[in-house]
């Protein structure tokens, strides 16, 4: 059976786990087994949908004394095995040779196999029991991996905000299955499916599984850990939280929300639309304004969870007035985006890696000239890049596109809040799409073009094989499901049929290799006709060249404002370039204030520009509950020292108060 190949592959990785805290200068070895260990979980998971379509299920004689450990492999778990376990592959290849740069392995090698195993568990979890340990698991070798670098404050505030966000997550979890499990207390997942829930258990069902995966996933919000997190990690660990482990939270939405709860009101799709576009166009205006390549790639996680978090919303608001084919295609068009995030996403954080390893730097201000030095690198970023804005014909451009053909159905639906508030929706996100291909023509530029900015830029050199091959492999797997989407939305379709009840067709009259699956006549899309027109034309534009054009080779200086002097300080900065942007947008949103000191006529100081910005979020949320959490850790601390009077007289309180709730419930 599939589902015991799957949990077989843990065992492995609980070795290695091990092996990597006894004897941390066998690095390689480690990630070798976990490339090994994460290549098995990805092939079960392929071979699930080469086999038959039914579920598999194990139990096995362990975990609560009343409620033995029940695991399951169903279309949906088999998906996210594939989506989590291609870039834990690729990350594992990476950390075969980036092990060695890490300044404490030790602190590294032995939690990454342990935050393999939890992320694949939680996946394969059939009971709230092992779902929410698996889910402990994952959070807690994740926060360690955050604290490796402890001796950065930086470091350590990240692990901090993350823990707590996580122990919040979790906290909501919990309760959520509790309603699930009803009265009777089935906490394996089939009887959850079989329970009936009334309206307000419904809807706190709903309003905790958001909060709870969506606090991991970085729905705004509850992103704050999110652009503190993933940069203070190892560039291989940062690459599988920010493309993975939020598709992991993404796959425990998707779990409650279609399968256990199943009757979700359309009105909560609607809310999710909304919270999804928020999400996508704060994201990537929060990139927008970063100078540091990891802090910017970790706030461009939150744009596009707040897309999938858009076709999940549609799905929804579909399913609940019985658009069963629409709510099918907004759900493929989700999942589909998660698959392509997971890949440019991890393959973005790997090059930043790459980066970081050849210059020691992280700010986009102290790189530039890369492309030249690293070209393999530059390559596969600018693939990562081109696919994360959207652009054809890469895989970011279909999962997008299939989610505007989503919303273009969404007026159809007969409350007058989905024809408004769709529109809107379809504004935010093309809004959210034009600023990510903004954010990274300034990443790429900024990075590998123009000239040296630093001394560390103009001595790079390109990294080592293993880190070389993963980056390359996931920048392939970026074109290949770009150009042959049909096959890859076909796989899909399968996994959202016992969700939302229908087949989606994903190629109606025209056949492969069209995508079009509202009708043959509009919202057709092609990538490999495109692909092959645009290699044509490429070559048809090089033969003319070549045969008409003139022969002649002409050598000049760059222009550089008139001036011949290699100033790289002349050269467009990630500031300059974001200026424009941050005008429109971050005065409004960020409250964003320059300030031009000049000195005078005479006066040999330099001239000072100082930018101001606040983070809404944190100040209007996060700010005054941490006053006020800080305030009640204060008075809670003075029960310390009070006298042994006082304490007599707290205990004597408490029991007198707990007699009046008896004797008042009686």
């Amino acid at each position: 059976m599939t589902v015991i190949v799957a949990l077989g592959a843990f065992l492995p990785l609980a070795v290695l786990a091990i092996v990597g805290g006894a004897m941390a200068a066998v690095h390689r070895v480690v990630y070798a087994g976990c490339f090994l260990a994460a290549a098995a979980l990805a092939l079960s998971g392929l071979f699930f949908f080469g086999g038959p379509a039914a579920p598999q299920t194990l139990v096995l004689p362990f975990g609560l004394p009343w409620l033995q450990a029940h695991f399951r492999l169903d279309a949906l778990a088999a998906f996210f095995l594939i989506i989590v376990n291609l870039s834990a592959a690729a990350a594992s290849l990476y950390g075969v040779a980036y092990g060695a740069h890490l300044p404490e392995p030790r602190r590294v090698t032995p939690l990454f196999p342990l935050f393999l195993g939890g992320m694949n568990a939680v996946l394969v979890a059939d009971d709230a029991f092992i779902f929410l340990v698996a889910w402990e698991f994952m959070s807690l070798s994740s926060w360690l991996l955050v604290l490796s670098e402890h001796r950065s404050a930086e470091s350590r505030h990240a692990a901090f905000v993350y823990l707590v966000m996580a122990v919040f997550g979790t906290f909501c979890l919990l309760p959520a299955f509790g309603l699930l499990a009803g009265a009777g207390g089935g906490y394996a997942f089939d009887a959850m499916r079989a329970s009936e829930l009334g309206p307000v258990a419904a809807t706190l069902v709903v309003l905790l599984a958001l909060m709870g995966a969506g606090s991991k996933a970085g729905v705004v919000p509850l992103h704050a850990w999110l652009p503190l997190a993933h940069p203070a990690a190892p560039s291989h660990v940062s690459a599988l939280m920010s493309g993975v482990m939020t598709k992991v939270a993404i796959y425990g939405l998707v779990r409650v929300l279609f399968d256990l709860h199943g009757e979700v009101a359309w009105w909560w799709g609607a809310v999710m639309m909304v919270v999804g576009g928020v999400t996508a166009v704060l994201g990537v205006l929060y990139a927008l304004m970063q100078y540091d390549l990891k802090r910017l790639l970790a706030y461009s996680t939150v744009e596009n969870v707040g897309i999938v978090v858009i076709g999940l919303g549609l799905a929804i608001a579909f399913k609940d007035e019985g658009e069963a084919a629409l709510a099918a295609l907004a759900l493929v068009a989700a999942l589909y985006h998660a698959l392509n995030h997971s890949l440019f996403k991890s393959l973005l954080f790997l090059g930043a890696g790459a980066v970081l390893t050849a210059t020691g730097e992280r700010r986009l201000d102290r790189l530039g000239g890369l492309l030249h030095r690293m070209p393999t690198t530059g390559t596969a970023f600018l693939v990562g890049a081109a696919a994360i804005s959207a652009l054809p014909p890469l895989n970011g451009f279909v999962s997008e596109w299939l989610i505007f053909q989503s919303l273009f159905r969404g007026p159809a639906l007969a409350h007058w809040t989905m024809k408004f508030g769709v529109p809107v929706v379809g504004a935010m996100l093309a809004l959210a799409a034009a600023l990510a291909a903004a954010c990274f023509v300034r990443a790429f530029g900024i990075a590998f073009l123009g000239r040296p900015r630093s001394q560390v830029a103009s001595g790079a050199a390109e990294v080592e094989g293993a880190m070389l091959a993963a980056m390359v492999a996931l920048a392939v797997l970026c074109i290949g499901l770009g150009v042959v989407p049909v096959t890859v939305t076909g796989a899909i379709a399968a996994v959202a049929e016992p969700l939302t009840g229908v087949r989606l067709p994903t190629a109606v009259g025209l056949g492969w290799p069209w995508l079009s699956p509202v009708s043959s006549i509009r919202g057709s899309y092609s990538a490999t006709v495109v692909t092959l027109s645009g290699l044509a034309l490429i070559a048809l534009t090089a033969f003319a060249v070549r045969r008409f054009g003139t022969r002649a080779l002409r050598r000049a200086p760059a222009w550089d404002c008139g001036h011949r002097e290699d100033i790289p300080n002349a050269q467009y900065s990630a500031d300059s370039f974001a200026q424009p942007l941050r005008r429109v947008f971050g005065t409004t949103v960020f409250a964003a204030r320059e300030q031009v000191v000049m000195p005078p006529p005479g006066d040999i100081e330099p001239a000072r520009f100082t930018l101001h910005m606040r983070d809404p979020v944190w100040d209007g949320l996060y700010a005054p509950l941490a006053r006020v959490v800080g305030r009640l850790a204060d008075l809670v601390n003075r029960l310390q020292f009070l006298t042994v009077r006082r304490y007599l007289l707290m205990m004597f309180g408490t029991l007198v108060a707990l007699l009046l709730m008896v004797a008042a419930r009686q």
